[in-house]
């Protein structure tokens, strides 16, 4: 099998089966101390997300999923399976997102669709970690998630976890979703269309 990793880079061929491997989502979380972090490893089969574990190790919790076969939390409550939030409205949702390293030379357009989203939502959060951001929209903690310029490792596990919980995932024009394409706007398939439309600047 081939691996793409973030720390070790990438080897073997990426036609068939891939794993893919964060083995530190949120860096600067762990390094304040901060317990949002976690090690996430997804397994792409022919392009394609299949298999994703995600690990919070500081909050206990295992975020696991493979494709048909529904996602799943482990704590220390047990196991339960997990599905997206039933939130319809935009004004009683609570959403995350992240900011990329190089912000600064992005001009205004993150910080516009930012503004849209506080202005629409019932809160935003920004906690750090992408795969950890898309499993809590899994577990039905948050109703959608927005965020650019992201790395296959930083989405390929927690994609399936998302997927299978049953959330919907695009890019944010509501266009196809890759975990290569860099960006996602992910929510319950209900209230997915009113977040496109304000990523977009069609409605506040």
């Amino acid at each position: 099998d081939a691996i793409l990793a973030e720390e070790g880079g990438g080897r073997g061929a990426a036609g068939g089966r891939r794993w893919i491997v964060d083995p530190l989502d949120g860096t600067t979380n762990y390094a304040h101390g901060y317990p949002f972090y976690c090690v996430a490893i997804g397994l792409e089969v022919a392009g394609e997300p299949a298999v994703g574990v995600v690990h919070a190790p500081a909050l206990g919790e295992t975020f696991a999923a493979a494709t048909g076969g529904g996602a799943f939390l482990e704590d220390r409550a047990g196991r339960r399976r997990l599905a997206v939030s039933a939130t319809r409205e935009v004004r009683r949702a609570l959403l995350v997102t992240g900011f990329p390293y190089d912000i600064a030379e992005r001009g205004a357009a993150p910080f516009d669709r930012f503004r849209r989203f506080v202005l629409a939502a019932q809160g935003v959060r920004r906690d750090g970690s992408a795969a950890l951001d898309l499993c809590y929209l899994a577990a039905g903690r948050f109703d959608g998630f927005w965020e650019e310029n992201l790395k296959p490792w930083d989405l390929a596990a927690a994609t399936v976890v998302a997927r299978e919980a049953g959330a919907r995932l695009t890019d944010l024009t509501g266009g196809p979703y890759s975990i290569h394409h860099g960006e996602i706007l992910a929510a319950p398939p209900a209230l997915h269309p009113a977040l496109v439309a304000i990523a977009r600047g069609e409605s506040r």
